[in-house]
């Protein structure tokens, strides 16, 4: 049966007056880091097709990847897939029971952003 009263209900809190928290600010940086290495993995997949086609295709992506651009773009893919990384590792310690509480589940928020830009720097310097 419709809702006739639909105007009259309360509405519940919007994202005006939330305050971001770390553990949700760092769930939905998973989301978005999935996302973001799903997207940049189609720049390998071009890669690895025009090495399997022409010269002249390789030589264009190639280029692309190794320019100052293509370079911070994988510097950043590499930041996402760690984070990514370090995300999923948190889920399955939260999925063992272990590590639940408010306080430890936003230092492993932090440490997720401190450790992937590590790991981030240690790759690109190692490249």
């Amino acid at each position: 049966m419709a809702d006739v009263n639909r105007g009259n209900r309360p509405l519940s809190p919007h994202l005006t007056i939330y305050r971001p928290q770390m553990t949700s600010i760092s769930s939905i940086m998973v989301r978005i880091t999935g996302i973001a290495a799903l997207a940049v993995s189609f720049f390998v997949v071009w890669w690895l097709l025009a090495a399997a086609t022409s010269e002249n295709a390789f030589n264009f992506i190639d280029g692309l990847m190794r320019s100052w651009l293509g370079d911070l773009v994988m510097f950043l893919a590499a930041w996402a897939i760690f984070y990514h990384m370090l995300g999923r590792l948190r889920h399955v310690i939260w999925d063992l029971g272990y590590c639940v509480d408010v306080g430890i589940s936003e230092k492993l928020g932090i440490g997720m952003f401190v450790l992937a830009t590590i790991l981030a720097f240690v790759t690109a310097l190692a490249v």
